[in-house]
């Protein structure tokens, strides 16, 4: 989906996958033909889909989100009811902020966020007691409730930068925590056990190079479906952070 993103975004460009089987669970979790059919149960509701979406389930859409901005998202439609695809949790998470509006939800969610549980976080926390625990929006209500703080993986970035806090446990996929202290050397960071995205682990750096190499697999989506998964991402990238 970030692949098909990035060529909708620059559609005169070469976009090349070092692994084609990379792919995201929770995307796959919502076809074109499944969100025409909730959208003929709504009629008339806007739809907000998270960029983890297919080319083809973005052309059915009105305006996609990050987690960074999926609050102000739904807020700009200033609709009384918003069809939000396909993560469940991060819809659960931007109701809490949107009252007056009615959030239908998909039912998706990413695997490996579901995996953080709020018993992994209280061993986390009696592991290291002094330390702030962050989890991104796609976790759980039960272990959103439980945590210190959450926040996309920039809003962590933002978090950390303006906290006096000099350790934190980060509730999102493993790596992001050498991210992390790549970016905030002095402090330090505890992943979750276990929350590694297996998909994600199949672009290597061998794959990388290859890639460069023989400039493939090449990224490709259909004329009529990309002009029409541009305009939700365009007025995404319009509504801002």
């Amino acid at each position: 989906f970030m692949a098909e993103s990035a060529l909708i975004l620059n559609p005169t460009k070469r976009v090349v996958v070092p692994d084609p089987g990379a792919r995201c669970p929770m995307s796959a979790m919502i076809t074109p033909e499944g969100l025409r059919k909730l959208k003929a149960e709504y009629p008339g509701v806007p739809v907000v889909a998270y960029v983890n979406t297919s080319a083809a389930v973005k052309a059915e859409t009105d305006v996609c989100c990050t987690s960074s901005n999926a609050v102000k998202v739904v807020k700009s439609l200033d609709a009384k009811e918003v069809i939000f695809v396909p993560d469940r949790n991060l819809g659960l998470y931007v109701q809490r902020f949107v009252k007056d509006t009615e959030l239908i939800l998909w039912p998706g969610y990413c695997p490996t966020h579901e995996r953080i549980t709020v018993e992994k976080l209280k061993e986390a926390r009696k592991s290291h007691p002094d330390a702030e625990i962050i989890v991104h929006p796609e976790c759980t209500p039960d272990v959103i409730d439980y945590a210190d703080a959450a926040a996309s993986t920039e809003g962590m970035v933002n978090r950390v930068r303006a906290s006096p806090r000099m350790e934190f446990i980060l509730g999102t996929e493993v790596e992001h925590a050498h991210r992390m202290k790549h970016i905030f050397p002095e402090k330090t960071f505890h992943p979750i056990p276990g929350t590694v995205c297996p998909n994600m682990k199949k672009t290597t750096l061998a794959k990388v190079v290859q890639a460069l190499e023989t400039l493939e697999t090449v990224i490709s989506v259909p004329e009529d479906i990309l002009m029409r998964a541009r305009k939700p991402l365009d007025r995404m990238v319009e509504i801002g952070r």
